[in-house]
């Protein structure tokens, strides 16, 4: 039987490169954007865009000598993922310069991680729809940041989890979400899909009520003219 990660590495091997070819699957939009040509160890210090206008990395690529990289980038919005023990040198450098969503996660199996999917991804999408760009980070960009923009890109783009693990992996080699995260994203599957179905039956009722009172609207003035014709 297949490990979790052993999954996601056949599911990376298995699928086509082309974002083009997922999205016929899945019928969201597509984003084409160039992976990393020659993959290095050296470059999971750093932070890559893994999604438009999206970035993961280590923290180290939030640190206080990296203003510059972070201003060259755009970044607007940072999450800042740490564990209470951890919060004496993983926190915020530039509070006065970015605006930063912070978040006490512990990278452990048993770790609730699902219960902040809904938060990350309002403060990815308030950053985006400003024109920022955001950064998620984590101390390695590796588990909890890399479960968290999982779930977003899963979300946005309607992809299963195996799909958002092979887009995400292509861009940041090194993501490698524990397995109690990846139990997690795949039981948030339905709970997205489902929401997303609720949000368009919504819509689609919404629009009718407002069809029926505009047509209630005609006919009522058609009535008071009508009447007046008699008067």
């Amino acid at each position: 039987m297949l490990s979790s990660s052993d999954e996601n590495n056949r599911s990376l091997q298995n699928m086509n490169s082309s974002d083009d070819t997922m999205n016929e699957t899945s019928g969201f939009p597509v984003f084409s954007m160039d992976a990393p040509k020659d993959w290095t160890y050296a470059m999971r210090r750093s932070m890559q865009e893994v999604a438009p206008g999206i970035f993961l990395g280590p923290y180290s690529s939030a640190s206080k000598s990296k203003l510059e990289s972070l201003r060259e980038k755009e970044i607007t919005h940072i999450v800042c993922v740490r564990q209470d023990i951890e919060a004496h040198f993983i926190k915020p450098n530039f509070p006065d310069i970015f605006k930063y969503l912070v978040l006490d996660i512990a990278d452990t199996t048993s770790e609730n991680i699902i219960q902040h999917f809904k938060q990350v991804k309002d403060f990815i999408d308030e950053g985006l729809n400003s024109g920022g760009k955001i950064l998620v980070h984590g101390n390695a960009g590796i588990s909890r940041s890399a479960a968290l923009v999982l779930a977003y890109v899963m979300e946005k783009y309607n992809y299963s989890r195996s799909e958002a693990f092979a887009i995400v992996q292509q861009r940041r080699f090194c993501v490698n979400p524990n397995e109690g995260f990846l139990a997690q994203l795949h039981e948030y599957e339905p709970i997205y899909q489902a929401q997303r179905i609720s949000g368009k039956n919504e819509d689609f009722l919404t629009r009718q009520n407002c069809k029926r009172r505009i047509n209630q609207m005609d006919t009522e003035r058609f009535d008071d003219k009508t009447d007046n014709m008699d008067s």
